[in-house]
Parts: C-alpha cells; structure tokens; sequence
C-alpha cells in the first residue's frame, strides 16, 4: 500500500512540473513578454511602446516611445517639410525650389513627400519650429538636401548619417556636421538637455513659457550604444492614459529619470545626447499606421522612420 501511495505522490509530482513548464513557456510566448532586452537582441530594428515616468512600460503611459537602432539593415530614413510642390524639385536655374506651405502632423507625414521609393513611413515624431513666413527655423537637410531656417547653426539637430546601414550614426549638435556624410537626414530643435552623458536643466535657456505653461513635449536622444529614443509626453494622446504621480506631463527639466529608466529597463546604455522637439501646438507621434498624438499647430518639419 505504501508503494503505491509513493508512486502516486510521484506522479503528482510530475504532473506539476510539467503543468509549470507549460505555463511558463506560455508566458514566454505571449506578445510583449519576450524576456530578451532590446539592446541584447544584434537583429533588432524598431520598437514602439508606452512608458511611465520612471521609464518602465505601462499600456496606460502617458510616453509614448520609438526605440530604433540606425545601424539596421531593415530601416530607412527621410526628412519631410510642409512644401507647396515635390520635396527636392528645382527651378529653371537648378536650385531647390521652397515654396512653403503650412501643414499639420496628418498632413505631412502623409503627402506624396512622406514617400520614400512608393513606401509609406512606419514611425515619425514631429520636429522644427515654423516661422511666420511657414519656413522651418532650424538646420533641416532631407536626404542631403536642405531646408533651413535663419537658426540653422545657432540651433542644435537631430539626425542620422547616410551611408552603409552599418556604418550609420545618430548625432545631435548646433549647425552642420564637420564630416559631411553626418549631414544627410537632419530636423531642427531647440533646447539641448543632455550633453556629452550630463542632463542639464535648460529651463533657464528656454524662458518663461516652455517651462512653466507647455508642458507637453517631443523629444529626441541618443545613447552611448548608439541607439535612438523619440519620446511624446502629451496628455492629448490618442491612447488610454491613467494619471497618476508618477505618469504625468513633465516640463523640460523632468525627463532625466524617464529617458534613464527607459534605457536601462531596454539594456540601451546611457543617454548620452538629447534635444527638445517643438512643444505646445506640435507634438506628434505616429507608428505603424496609428497616430497616438497630434496637435492642431503647423509642423516645421518631421523625421520619418521607414521598414525595407
């Protein structure tokens, strides 16, 4: 009798174990529960998902976050303005024509512009300022070339080099690149908050205004391993947020501990280089044919994210 109470306990046992494996490998199959960070993963390209503001994921995030890696074989880029006619046309004499028009996130990031080879974009953040005339007020070069503004070399941009996809780099800085291969997909920006791996409260560069009233922001970093962060904080998402302490618009001087998390929760390295977007009426963000925030401003330029 023993005996067999021993054999029974014994395949009880087995039982569970198994049960337990199955559970787990279920787990391990669900979406968005991979185990691999990103920045572990040599064949990652392209990531969406929203965070809150301590960098960790939450579907009810108020950071709405792009990670990419620029070196990816699988990934493009381009950079579109609001133009009245086809980006990189030219006139009778063969210079660009620039003739401005003002469009708003929707708008831009859907024009025949936002083609690259007949593709349409999976990922774009809105970018530079527009000044009174629609004119982009930064250094903004799509493809090698240029759309810029009257502070093209006293504000700093964004951008990732042309080039082999693995030999392709993300660089933020003031005016154009010395090694000109850098200056091939660039947005203009303004307000430089991270800097050589040190955040930098720039609050009392950007006044008044841009941090006590606008809150809601776009944004763009780099990390030390190269990779790309593009993060919209705006409660106007069109997206489920729950508020709380802790998943909240932020002011310019609040996004150190969210961008940190974010890298380190992705395995990214450390923030090394980040640049403010245009905040107030411009925030905007879409991936894979959804866009989760848009406002009503005109954009002075995007940056556009392609799938090959």
């Amino acid at each position: 009798m023993s005996r067999l109470l021993l054999i029974s306990i014994f395949g009880v046992l087995l039982n569970l174990l198994s049960g337990c494996k199955s559970l787990e490998s279920n787990a391990a199959q669900e979406p968005g529960k991979s185990t691999t960070c990103i920045g572990k993963n040599a064949n990652f390209s392209i990531e969406f998902f929203k965070t809150n503001n301590q960098g960790k994921k939450f579907s009810k995030g108020i950071n709405h976050v792009i990670i990419f890696n620029p070196r990816s074989a699988q990934l493009d880029f381009k950079v579109n303005v609001g133009l009245a006619h086809k980006l990189y046309a030219k006139d009778n004499r063969g210079n660009l024509r620039k003739e401005y028009l003002p469009k708003q996130f929707r708008e831009i990031i859907n024009d025949e512009n936002s083609r690259l080879n007949g593709q349409k974009p999976i990922a774009a953040i809105n970018a530079d300022y527009i000044d009174t005339d629609n004119k982009p007020q930064g250094l903004n070069i799509s493809r090698g070339f240029e759309y810029s503004g009257a502070f093209k070399t006293k504000r700093s941009s964004f951008g990732i080099s042309g080039g082999k996809p693995q030999e392709r780099k993300a660089t933020i800085q003031a005016g154009r690149r010395s090694n000109e291969i850098l200056n091939y997909n660039l947005v203009g920006g303004n307000g430089r908050f991270y800097r050589n791996g040190k955040f930098k409260d720039i609050c009392a560069d950007l006044g008044e205004f841009a941090c006590k009233q606008a809150t809601n922001r776009s944004l763009a970093a780099i990390t030390d391993k190269g990779y790309v962060i593009l993060l919209v904080n705006d409660a106007k998402a069109n997206s489920n947020i729950e508020f709380s302490a802790i998943n909240q618009e932020l002011f310019p001087d609040q996004f150190d501990d969210v961008l940190e998390g974010i890298a380190r929760n992705n395995c990214l390295g450390n923030i090394q280089e980040g640049i403010l977007f245009d905040g107030g009426m411009s925030p905007g963000l879409y991936y894979n044919n959804q866009i989760y925030v848009e406002n009503p401003g005109p954009i002075g330029s995007v940056f556009l994210v392609y799938k090959r």
